[in-house]
């Protein structure tokens, strides 16, 4: 296995980098001579800080770059932002120690993600200037993000305090996954899947609150493309080799009458791995498909993201959509560790987005699931011979599974620096872990009444203590997107009790225990009540906690979040959102979002 990215991707090219604009006290004569140096340097202490710690989905560091110039009025402001589109700066992050002239040394740009950080000393007002500042882009109707150290510091400290990282660090990620989004493309694979809101695709969403475009194809286009063998025939063999090596069958779950024959599942097997290939190159495109003379298939739709409507048209005649979800959105396969493509079951756009959100943010795998069912104490005791729910399960569990979409990575065999399970970028990911993961997986014919037309689904059950974020974004007519977000932990019951309750839904599909975290409050009074106010049949899990983020890019995105139990000390949100209240955060944000529109919107 290697850890390079060697499969295609829509992440290449001259990606977005995160600019730093170092601002001045513009008088000559003394004043802004003796304050260069300083200036400089903290924006290089800065730069050097994101570009040690943010990275691109390929895994290479962020591009950071540092303005030629200290910015001390509208000329080098002007020069500042000339050279930002030069070099496609998507993200900018003004830094000052000083006192500095607010409307002639800001970052004008109204879509481009952006933070103030004000260096908190006395003897020269950075924070002064921070405070100007945001007031300025507030009121312009500019947001940005204001950061500002707990701890006054002296003049010559160079000491980055670690509030004033944190926050950097949160912003460069969120403000760097909302630029990666911007001109790409969601790929809707087919139509709506069995009537499902999720799968019923608003451009309007897509173009409007994140900068992409919608990019449609028939479900026509897999058979003409399987049926002309268009697809690497060197790869689809390298392919085969690896999945009869590394995907064992399980139980066949089919009654004797509906159990398809063994040559019957071979050709299912053949057809995945093709469905794979193909969804792959739709998405980003394959220069092997070039070579073959089909340069137009070749380029692909440069999609970040893609969903497949498998159920039912296309389900009822040819093999089902799992291996090739599973695998995609896995960060390894036939050609070794690389980043895992974004694919929903169902073509549920939402869920799509939601899990984009997350792999923007962390990097890492996203596992898709349906929100299936609540089990409480009581439910779990008559139904498992007495058995008491504890830790953090005592309050119940949410039962997250659905037909084999759902990441390998979700299996929980990675480990994290502090021990616990969870997901990492595929750069960071062993040898033993990939291993660790398949072994953890098996594949098992899909029941042939759900699918007349064959396929494989995925079975595996997460290992529990999982920090984990769990996620979705719905459509309200009138408001527009808005987010819930759920923090907890994965849950690991005694194989007894996990092959009970999972029995009672179906054996044959990936399985994660979660326990949301129960703070008292709005819907987290309960582990009920979060399943009871939870908007849509489908749920994103990501791995740590990390709701923070999720509710920082959508503020960027002008995506109001209805639902969360993140501490209100890591909320971090534009400055201009205080001014539409500072008692109920979770009101303010939806003034907030209401009244500057969506990001790309047209008011």
């Amino acid at each position: 296995m290697t850890s390079n990215q060697t499969s295609p991707t829509a992440f290449e090219g001259n990606l977005p980098k995160i600019g730093i604009r170092p601002t001045i006290d513009g008088r000559l004569g003394g004043v802004r001579e003796s304050l260069e140096d300083q200036t400089m340097n903290l924006a290089n202490a800065v730069a050097e800080l994101i570009a040690s710690h943010v990275h691109y989905p390929t895994g290479e560091a962020v591009e950071v770059v540092v303005a030629d110039t200290c910015i001390g009025g509208v000329a080098e402001a002007t020069a500042c932002e000339h050279q930002f589109r030069r070099e496609n700066v998507g993200v900018s992050l003004t830094v000052t120690p000083c006192w500095c002239y607010g409307s002639e040394t800001m970052d004008m740009d109204p879509l481009r993600p952006k933070a103030v950080f004000g260096f908190n000393g006395t003897e020269r007002p950075g924070a002064v200037y921070l405070a100007a500042v945001l007031a300025g882009h507030t009121q312009k109707g500019i947001p940005a993000f204001g950061i500002y150290g707990r701890d006054v510091q002296n003049a010559g400290d160079a000491a980055m305090p670690a509030d004033v990282q944190e926050k950097i660090l949160d912003f460069a990620r969120c403000g760097l996954a909302a630029a990666l989004m911007r001109g790409k493309a969601y790929l809707s694979m087919g139509g709506t899947s069995m009537g499902i809101a999720g799968s019923m695709v608003d451009f309007a969403f897509w173009e409007k609150w994140l900068g992409m475009r919608v990019e449609d194809i028939d479900m026509t286009e897999f058979v003409g493309r399987m049926n002309k063998d268009q697809f690497d025939q060197v790869e689809y063999g390298r392919a085969m080799a690896w999945v009869k090596e590394n995907c064992p069958e399980g139980d066949d779950y089919n009654s004797d009458d509906t159990k398809r024959s063994r040559e019957q599942l071979d050709s299912e097997w053949s057809d995945s791995v093709k469905m794979s290939l193909i969804a792959r190159d739709l998405m980003v495109g394959n220069p092997k498909l070039a070579e073959m003379g089909l340069g137009e298939q070749a380029q692909g739709h440069g999609a970040i993201a893609s969903g497949f409507q498998g159920q039912r048209q296309w389900t009822d005649h040819f093999p089902n959509g799992d291996f090739l979800e599973a695998i995609l959105n896995t960060s390894f396969d036939w050609n070794g560790k690389r980043a895992p493509y974004i694919v929903a079951t169902e073509n549920d756009a939402l869920n799509a987005a939601t899990m984009l959100f997350g792999h923007l943010l962390t990097n890492t795998a996203q596992v898709f699931a349906d929100l299936r069912t609540y089990w409480s104490p009581d439910a779990v005791a008559s139904a498992c011979d007495g058995y008491q729910l504890s830790g953090n399960a005592s309050d119940g569990l949410l039962h997250l599974i659905n037909s084999g979409p759902a990441t390998l990575d979700g299996t929980g065999q990675q480990t994290g620096p502090d021990g616990q399970p969870t997901m990492k970028p595929f750069w960071e990911i062993s040898d033993e872990e990939v291993e660790k993961c398949l072994k953890a997986t098996t594949w098992h014919p899909s029941i042939t009444e759900y699918f007349p037309g064959g396929g494989m689904s995925t079975r595996y059950k997460t290992r529990g203590g999982m920090p984990a974020t769990m996620t979705r974004i719905n459509l309200v007519d009138g408001l527009g997107p808005a987010l819930q977000i759920a923090e907890g932990h994965t849950v690991e019951l005694p194989e007894n009790v996990h092959d009970v309750l999972d029995n009672r839904t179906n054996p044959t599909w990936p399985t994660t225990w979660f326990a949301p975290t129960i703070t008292g409050r709005g819907a987290f009074t309960s582990t009920y009540e979060v399943m009871n106010h939870w908007g849509a049949n489908h749920c994103v899990m990501t791995a740590g906690h990390v709701g923070h983020l999720f509710i920082t890019l959508a503020s960027i995105l002008r995506i109001p979040v209805y639902m969360h139990n993140v501490d209100d000390a890591r909320v971090f949100r534009p400055s201009a959102w205080n001014a539409f209240g500072t008692d109920n955060l979770e009101s303010a944000d939806f003034r907030a979002c209401q009244n500057f529109g969506p990001l790309y919107g047209r008011r």
